[in-house]
């Protein structure tokens, strides 16, 4: 075991055991597979077929080829990040297996470093069939943004990291009843985030909201990079520091729900 683990008492086969229970309960389900691959295609064919139509109706737009459907795959990274978090965990709700878990040796980082590692395995599953289908169908090659495409991918899932902790930690808290949090949180994010139109678009005061959240600067840098040629670094520094303060308060929060949970016993009575 490295010394890094040692000191702060994470141990690999641990959350190696876990990934690997996770990874047989994905391959084992038809359905589960099929639902990764099936929004992602449903999504960037018919957004991808608008982007086509705005480009024959909007100079704008035909200038800027590929801006549409380059927010789509990057809204889908995000959303599907937090998702592909927060579907583990639920599976574990519903199993009702919870409670086993955090009473095993399981530590609660080890527990969420696995989810994390889940959550990139369901996002390949995902968005490389996206984004070929973006090639093949709309000459939109994602992979040519180059380097950018690292830093905007990076912010994305940090960010729906963040939001996937502490949507686990309510339901952890709150049981099956809160489970729909899960699902719409992030679409409240949705219209805040900038992903089809820039920041200058909302009203003053809500503009100074948008700056708050990682993904806007995402995807302003998106369109800068698609329209401008230019990369904003300075969007990403922003972005990243934003994500560390967010990163660090959910975790924060989940703990606290979990001491909360144990202390009340809703890690047994896991129902509505």
């Amino acid at each position: 075991m490295s010394q890094p683990a040692l000191v702060m008492g994470i141990s690999p086969q641990r959350i190696a055991a876990m990934i690997l229970r996770y990874w047989y309960v994905l391959i084992s389900s038809w359905p589960r597979m099929l639902e990764l691959l099936y929004w992602p295609a449903l999504q960037i064919i018919t957004w991808g077929f608008i982007q086509n139509y705005v480009s024959q109706n909007a100079g704008f737009f035909a200038r800027a080829g590929g801006t549409l459907v380059g927010a789509v795959i990057l809204w889908d990274i995000l959303f599907r990040g937090q998702l592909g978090f927060s579907i583990s965990f639920l599976e574990e709700m519903w199993a009702r297996n919870l409670g086993n878990l955090m009473m095993s040796p399981l530590k609660p980082i080890e527990f969420l470093l696995t989810l994390m590692v889940m959550s990139l395995i369901r996002l390949v599953i995902g968005i490389v069939p996206m984004t070929l289908l973006a090639m093949v169908f709309f000459g939109f090659n994602f992979y040519a943004i180059g380097l950018p495409l690292i830093a905007f991918f990076c912010n994305l899932i940090f960010t729906s990291w963040s939001v996937g902790i502490f949507v686990s930690g309510l339901v952890l808290r709150h049981g099956l009843g809160a489970e729909s949090i899960v699902w719409t949180l992030m679409f409240a994010m949705m219209p805040l985030a900038c992903i089809y139109y820039p920041v200058t678009v909302l009203p003053h005061w809500l503009q100074l909201v948008a700056w708050t959240l990682p993904p806007t600067y995402v995807f302003e840098g998106m369109r800068a990079l698609l329209t401008e040629h230019v990369f904003r670094a300075d969007l990403m520094v922003y972005a990243v520091a934003i994500n560390v303060a967010l990163m660090i308060a959910s975790f924060c929060v989940f703990l606290m729900l979990l001491k909360s949970a144990r202390r009340h016993g809703s890690l047994i009575q896991v129902g509505e």
